[in-house]
């Protein structure tokens, strides 16, 4: 799949917005990938997940597993990618902050795992889900996302396989440009969806 007909996915979902946005990581940006929006079509999602699935090396994918996801935003995106390689899907959560494995998920000491996200901004909380990962005794070896909005930044520690790259500039609120500081902020993401 190329970056175009990932993007037609996007805008076939209406889920490539502009406007002025807050990220889960606190930055603004001018455009955001509702990957909600894209995943709520199974067939999209399956489509998505195979075309980022072929991307994972053979030489990683045949080590693999389970793949792990962080709840909320990447739950859809770890079930299809763990559908499209034939693993079990697990997600972790953030009960008390801290991201743990719940539900009876488990893994088996030293297994080796996906870690699977929606949107790569930071990394923190993919950095934060590995350690969990590691904590229940598996061992990620790489790590996928539909969306890398980190203009090639985010160091996940492991190998790093997005399907698209959307180099999209981000700004600290204190930095905004004029244009983007005359629109109104929203927050469109998982933590919150409330104007700011």
């Amino acid at each position: 799949m190329t970056d175009e007909q990932v993007l037609a996915e996007f805008r076939a979902a209406e889920a490539l917005l502009e406007g002025h946005f807050i990220l889960s990581s606190g930055l603004r940006s001018s455009r955001y990938l509702q990957c909600a929006r894209v995943l709520m079509n199974p067939a999209r999602a399956a489509r998505l997940a195979e075309a980022l699935a072929f991307k994972i090396p053979d030489k990683l994918k045949i080590q693999l597993g389970a793949v792990v996801s962080p709840a909320m935003g990447g739950v859809i995106a770890g079930h299809e990618m763990g559908r499209a390689l034939g693993l079990d899907a697990m997600f972790v959560e953030r009960p008390d902050g801290v991201f743990h494995l719940r539900r009876g998920f488990r893994l088996e000491p030293g297994q080796k795992v996906l870690l699977m996200e929606d949107v790569v901004t930071t990394g923190l909380s993919s950095r934060e889900a590995i350690k969990a990962v590691k904590e229940a005794g598996g061992q990620v070896i790489a790590a996928a996302a539909l969306v890398d909005r980190s203009n090639g930044t985010a160091d996940l520690g492991v190998p790093f396989y997005p399907l698209i790259r959307l180099d999209v500039p981000t700004y600290q609120p204190e930095s905004l440009p004029p244009e983007l500081a005359a629109i109104p902020a929203v927050k469109p993401g998982s933590r919150a969806a409330v104007a700011a």
